[in-house]
């Protein structure tokens, strides 16, 4: 214990004498930013500001249900995104838009707009075309599709809205509400790439709504590594063109090679996975399949091991092929292509980072408890350009994400609300 308790003080977290019996020390924020945020929740504007979260709770319903209700699958979510259009300009953001890929952005100017800060939910949902999406009541409790990521994270950034404009808050830097398109799956983020690109505004803070629950914070980006990798052949008769290259044969040899190097290299350093996720080819037992085809997934919390085991990967298809290449008796070489599907990058904001502590400290002045975690998220994103940012929960309590079972309960559901308007505030400054 004495070891690792000056690295617990310099990381900011509270020693107890009695923690030998607790499973993990108590987080907590610098005394500096507990005293900010209790500075700024006690305002009178922001605690009229948190009445009026109570107050709009029906509004917020009837537009999660509305939302909810509206099919977006992937790469088409269009149809949302629009509706979401109509319902950010009605809400009384400055201006409105949608940009080339798809993106809704509402801006609220503020005072000097030296700074913009960035409060952004995702528009997609996982679920394919014809996913019955009708929300079901059983009790309090919502079931549908898509009800809790993120379609609540949707409402929240509209009720935050409607909430700065009717108090007639204003922040001393720019705030951008975006409902960002291509989040989910082979989306790879697509919508905050774009925001990133340069061909959107510099953004200073980026703050994702995501995920059930009050205290999550996200501060650290699981990087991703997609490929669909098809092996290529002449194909045919099992017995009459034997001899032949053999996509399949290749396709097995490349795993072997990639589980094994990829084995030893994930056994130290920071969490990398892998997994050979989908396989596919050939059309009759007696034929020589012309393709073979898998679809992997990598991942790593650190940049330099996801492009390490990358390496390794890309090494094992090589080996693969040539190994099948070089037993043939007859015909062409096999071919091979290697298509990416998904690059989501890794990174992290530090618990030292101004946005990290004020997260903690609003999480506690909200009586809930805080804890840190890395996922991959919109955030990974600002998260690997060094742009302060985290993901936070949409409050209440939820479950079965991404299954068709999926529910939320709006358990104390505005104080999710109410931690995105007080993060928001404090990272753009209320003006005076």
């Amino acid at each position: 214990m004495k070891t690792i308790l000056p690295v617990l003080l310099l990381a900011g977290l509270t020693y107890s004498p009695s923690w030998g019996q607790q499973s993990e020390p108590e987080l907590r924020a610098e005394k500096k930013y507990d005293s900010e945020i209790r500075t700024l929740a006690n305002k009178p504007v922001v605690k009229q500001a948190f009445r009026t979260i109570l107050e709009l709770e029906p509004e917020t319903k009837k537009e999660h249900l509305l939302l909810t209700e509206i099919p977006s699958p992937p790469f088409k979510e269009q149809v949302r995104a629009r509706k979401y259009a109509e319902l950010m300009k009605a809400a009384g953001a400055d201006s409105v838009w949608m940009d080339e890929v798809g993106n809704v952005l509402g801006k609220v100017k503020g005072k000097t707009g030296r700074k913009t800060v960035v409060l952004e939910a995702h528009l997609d949902t996982v679920f394919p075309e014809g996913t019955d999406v009708k929300v079901k009541f059983r009790g309090d409790t919502l079931y549908a599709p898509g009800i809790g990521d993120d379609t609540r994270g949707l409402a929240v950034l509209l009720t935050v809205l409607k909430t700065l404009k009717i108090n007639h808050i204003q922040t001393e830097g720019d705030v951008l509400l975006v409902g960002a398109v291509g989040e989910e799956g082979l989306g790879d983020l697509r919508g905050v790439k774009h925001l990133f690109s340069g061909k959107g505004p510099k953004i200073d803070a980026y703050l994702a709504v995501d995920g059930a629950g009050l205290g999550a914070i996200t501060n650290g980006g699981v990087g991703s590594v997609r490929y669909r990798v098809t092996f290529k052949g002449p194909g045919g008769h099992s017995y009459g063109a034997f001899g032949l290259v053999n996509p399949h044969n290749a396709l097995g040899n490349a795993i072997y090679h990639f589980r094994k190097q990829a084995d030893a290299f994930t056994k130290t350093g920071p969490k990398t996975t892998y997994s050979v996720s989908v396989i596919g080819g050939g059309t009759s037992v007696n034929a020589i399949p012309y393709e073979s085809w898998m679809e992997v997934d990598m991942r790593s919390e650190n940049q330099e091991k996801l492009e390490g085991i990358n390496q390794l990967f890309l090494s094992a298809i090589d080996k693969g092929l040539k190994e099948e290449n070089a037993v043939k008796r007859k015909g062409p070489d096999l071919t091979v292509e290697v298509k990416q599907v998904g690059d989501r990058p890794s990174g992290l904001n530090p618990l030292t980072n101004p946005l990290i502590q004020r997260m903690i400290a609003i999480t506690h002045f909200l009586k809930a408890k805080p804890s840190l975690n890395s996922s991959s998220t919109n955030a990974n994103i600002p998260f690997s350009k060094n742009v302060p940012a985290a993901t936070i929960g949409i409050g209440g309590v939820g479950g079965n994400a991404h299954s068709l079972n999926e529910w939320w309960l709006n358990d104390k559901g505005y104080l999710g609300i109410q931690q995105s308007l007080l993060i928001l505030l404090a990272e753009a400054g209320l003006a005076d």
